[in-house]
């Protein structure tokens, strides 16, 4: 139970740092669903704990087919945990492409349908009172290169076609903004992409505090970054107003937000491609001071809470499995994540 005086945003943990850059061949072994929710159950700080879960919509922890007597033992096996559902996220890089022909772009809508689909169930379980489904373009930055402005037209039309599915099922999309994906690949080609897609408050924007910390730095678009080339992370001055430069671009669009360490480098795990490299929240090369970096999105430029996101998730992606299984990790993270919510937090749901 929480002894904090800020009830809100509440705190969730990702269930797919299980399975992100695992389960391929020369990958670690996916961690199930049931033993990540029993290490989020079990972390506790001076009395504090998760609020609740962001789920992961693929085989092995939810099957995007599932039925709904299926969806149904999911949530009770969630709320046995005391938990709740927040975010989930949509599949759509398996079977389809934004950005791809027609087959590829109606496999993305597919997905995009299935996923909402199983938030709309689980809101009507009364299991999940918040939270979007998450997209990517599953493009190719290499590919988007090719053709920059027809190809993010081709995306934004792409997501307009989701946008008027989640609105049939009362969902809202946010795209998550990550180096890897093409047409998502920077922070102005995010804010294009969004504003040709052209549906505010239904499609907008997810921000990880590792994968934004990387638009800085111009990672796959070199001509956008705002941090100068051999930056000297001992100026945090600089790195102060490349973050105000960046969240007033991208705030007015997020409606979703992601807790994490970053150290500046990129990697891959497995069969995922290169993007940020999440940290432990105490790694000493980690370059963001998590409390006072997420006030940057979650207060606007007068420094007052949007309160737009009414829960945050820590997001630990291609953590090893020795530190996922360890329950000294999972405390420490739900402890920054308490720091957040008492530094921007607030104390009623209205």
């Amino acid at each position: 139970m929480s002894t904090s005086a800020n009830l809100y945003p509440k705190l969730h943990n990702a269930m797919w740092p299980g399975l992100v850059g695992k389960g391929s061949p020369g990958a670690e072994p996916f961690i199930d669903l049931d033993t990540m929710l029993d290490l989020t159950a079990k972390a506790e700080v001076n009395g504090q704990k998760f609020d609740g879960v962001d789920l992961f919509l693929y085989d092995p922890h939810v099957n995007i087919d599932i039925s709904d007597d299926g969806i149904k033992a999911l949530a009770d096996k969630i709320a046995r945990k005391g938990f709740v559902v927040g975010s989930v996220v949509a599949p759509v890089w398996f079977d389809g492409n934004a950005m791809g022909d027609d087959a590829k772009r109606a496999g993305w809508v597919t997905a995009v349908k299935k996923a909402c689909r199983i938030g709309k169930k689980l809101r009507e379980l009364g299991i999940r009172p918040y939270g979007i489904v998450r997209i990517d373009s599953a493009a190719g930055v290499a590919d988007w290169d090719k053709d920059p402005v027809g190809n993010t037209k081709i995306i934004a039309q792409t997501f307009r076609e989701g946008a008027a599915v989640a609105a049939d099922h009362g969902e809202r999309l946010a795209a998550e903004g990550e180096i890897c994906w093409g047409g998502m690949h920077s922070w102005r080609n995010m804010v294009n992409l969004l504003e040709e897609t052209d549906r505010p408050g239904l499609v907008g924007f997810q921000a990880d505090m590792a994968h934004t910390l990387l638009y800085t730095l111009g990672y796959n678009a070199e001509k956008h970054a705002i941090l100068p080339k051999g930056y000297d992370w001992k100026n945090k001055n600089t790195l102060l107003s490349a973050l105000k430069k960046l969240t007033a671009a991208l705030r007015p669009w997020t409606i979703d937000f992601h807790v994490a360490q970053n150290d500046a480098t990129v990697k891959g795990s497995g069969g995922h491609d290169l993007t940020g490299r999440h940290c432990v929240v105490d790694d000493p090369n980690g370059k963001l001071d998590i409390p006072v970096h997420a006030g940057y999105w979650l207060r606007d430029e007068n420094r007052h809470l949007t309160k737009a996101c009414m829960h945050l998730c820590w997001d630990g992606c291609m953590f090893p499995n020795e530190t996922l299984m360890k329950q000294a990790t999972w405390n420490k993270i739900l402890g920054s994540m308490i720091a957040v919510r008492e530094k921007h937090g607030w104390s009623t749901a209205g």
